[in-house]
């Protein structure tokens, strides 16, 4: 008999999550082109010192490791965050000081309940860093899909969603996350979806507030 993958249980879990993020004005519109710059901006920037704190979950999370192979994977995930970080100031944010912007509150709100599963167990912490790489990836195949390119504002940026190391990446941590869980205690395992749920939740609310341009109310 074959065993359900702890990957299939959880992707079930968010795919009502998934549907929703696809329908966000931010995706829509910018899948147009008619996504104002400033918003888009914004998001660029949010999304930056997102991947600050994200790659520092990710070497975390490979200092807690025990097999080599998957402290290697976790470790290149770090370093690629910080490249991708790179990329994205140097294109987009090259007139702004990153260490100057302030988090708007849904982008603390997600890196710090990435930041708080340092102490739970390396296959919950793990889980929760999981939507990024997923969510993100089956986003960026259904905009590539179905975004127009030519004449779009923001074409070149949904064309980097065609980058292969982006599926890659994405089933490479797919695979260590169903590795973990195969190791782990229905309650582990249970707790890992958990947190992968509120993390994808936590995806949504982040175009969405780009959307908005969210800023601290006081």
């Amino acid at each position: 008999m074959n065993q359900t993958k702890w990957s299939d249980t959880a992707w079930n879990a968010v795919e009502p999550i998934y549907t929703k993020i696809l329908q966000l004005p931010f995706l829509k519109q910018l899948a147009d082109g008619s996504l104002s710059a400033e918003k888009f901006r914004f998001y660029i920037s949010q999304d930056a010192l997102y991947l600050d704190g994200y790659a520092a979950c990710l070497s975390h999370i490979a200092s807690r490791l025990r097999h080599k192979d998957q402290i290697e994977s976790f470790l290149k995930f770090a370093l690629d965050g910080i490249e991708v970080e790179r990329a994205l100031h140097a294109s987009f944010l090259s007139d702004i000081e990153l260490s100057k912007l302030e988090k708007s509150p849904s982008c603390l709100l997600y890196t710090s309940l990435l930041k708080a599963q340092a102490t739970s167990p390396v296959e919950v912490e793990a889980a929760a860093t999981l939507p990024c790489f997923w969510i993100y990836q089956r986003v960026g195949e259904a905009l590539l899909a179905n975004a127009t390119i030519e004449g779009n504002q923001y074409g070149n940026w949904i064309s980097t969603y065609g980058d292969p190391s982006f599926a890659i990446a994405t089933n490479r941590a797919i695979e260590i996350c169903d590795a973990l869980a195969n190791e782990a205690s229905d309650e582990i395992k249970q707790a890992m979806t958990d947190i992968f749920v509120k993390c994808a939740k936590m995806e949504w609310l982040f175009w969405e507030s780009a959307y908005n341009m969210e800023q601290w109310k006081i």
